[in-house]
């Protein structure tokens, strides 16, 4: 009767930390808090994109931009996409579910430098999300944690 208790718990306790596939969908807080994400279903993967800056625009005094407008994507590679506003930039592509709280085959931009890195996100918990950017193999990279938004 005791074995079977504990392994009725084990059950449970496993099911509820498997992250369902749309469980990362909403809106999520960057390591910073400089920025929120909406996370969001595209076909059968899922994308994101800026939807929050804590600051906007330019500040006075800049040199990246013209003090009070909008912030834009000036590190983009592509001359054609550098005027583009960082608010509602997609800077989260194509990553597919794979089960056990893991979702990849996807990619990240980072605004700040204006590269692209391969990435997978892991659910820690419903509040929490690791999301790793890295080139080539994911041991060369970068992870951050990123927070539930309210």
């Amino acid at each position: 009767m005791r074995t079977a208790l504990v392994l009725l718990f084990l059950v449970a306790s496993t099911t509820l930390c498997m992250a369902a596939s749309d469980d990362i969908v909403g809106v999520w807080y960057d390591q910073s808090k400089e920025a929120k994400i909406d996370i969001f279903k595209c076909g059968d993967k899922y994308c994101g994109k800026i939807v929050w800056l804590q600051e906007p625009n330019y500040p006075p005094g800049s040199k990246e931009g013209t003090p009070g407008t909008p912030k834009l994507d000036n590190n983009n590679p592509d001359p054609a996409l550098k005027k583009a506003p960082r608010m509602g930039l997609q800077i989260v592509r194509d990553f597919q579910f794979a089960g056990d709280n893991l979702w990849k085959n996807g990619t990240v931009y980072d605004p700040k430098n204006g590269k692209t890195y391969s990435g997978k996100i892991t659910m820690v918990s419903p509040q929490q999300l690791n999301l790793r950017g890295f080139v080539g193999v994911s041991m060369f990279g970068r992870t951050e944690k990123w927070t539930k938004a309210d």
